[in-house]
């Protein structure tokens, strides 16, 4: 495959602009030249497609930088590919914009203005102004406009919602980091077999929703003795 710098930018949906910026901050390996025209081929792609998955990751520019010096430059698109499918199933939803009907809707209740904030102080919604809000997290909206209900203090919303993000930041660190070191690290040591590399790929698809149930699981076991070491004897 080779493609020119428009054509690798119609395929990667970004502008050419973009390209050419980030070629210029070394996030892609120069093109081969035939004459003046310069030529892009799958490694091109798959890196320029890799960029975006770190984006939708909520990554910056510098940490997205950080991260590709680790790949060389003259990395196959195997790789790359393979990067991105490790990444895609656990990055996560994508804002909505709506509308307050809209967002009634999706919750399948009124939502007041009190509500409203809470929400807002919950970090689940953005209020845009003109009747508009933005919901940071989809999935979370429904269950968080039902704690958002309960007649429980605000704070002690906020206090449970930052420990929840607290330490599943920190779970969500450690695993990745085991992942890296037991998995990752030996298949680019044992050679990067194509056989390996579709069980890396079958499996990257799989591991998201049972890792998730695996988590569910054990918090409802850690709730339930917590509550009987609270309770006395």
């Amino acid at each position: 495959m080779e493609l020119t710098v428009d054509e690798l930018a119609a395929r990667a949906g970004v502008t050419v602009r973009t390209v050419r910026f980030y070629a210029g901050r070394g996030l892609l390996p120069p093109p081969r030249l035939r004459g003046r025209t310069g030529l892009y081929g799958p490694d091109h792609l798959a890196r320029l497609e890799l960029v975006r998955e770190l984006q939708s990751l909520g990554l910056t520019l510098a940490a997205i930088e950080k991260h590709l010096r680790r790949i060389p430059l003259d990395a196959p698109a195997e790789d790359l590919v393979l990067q991105r499918a490790l990444l895609s199933p656990w990055a996560p939803e994508r804002p909505e914009d709506l509308d307050r009907h809209e967002l009634d809707r999706r919750v399948g209740r009124h939502l007041d203005d009190d509500l409203l904030k809470r929400l807002e102080a919950l970090g689940v919604v953005e209020h845009l102004g003109e009747g508009r809000v933005r919901v940071v997290s989809p999935a979370l909206l429904g269950v968080s406009a039902e704690m958002a209900a309960l007649p429980l203090p605000l704070d002690t919303l906020v206090a449970s919602h930052e420990a929840v993000e607290r330490h599943t930041t920190a779970l969500a660190a450690e695993l990745q980091g085991a992942f890296q070191d037991t998995v990752v690290r030996p298949y680019r040591e044992g050679g990067r077999s194509p056989e390996e590399r579709e069980r890396l790929l079958e499996m990257a698809g799989k591991l998201k929703p049972l890792m998730i149930q695996s988590v569910v699981t054990s918090f409802q076991r850690a709730v339930d003795k917590a509550i009987r070491q609270s309770v006395p004897d």
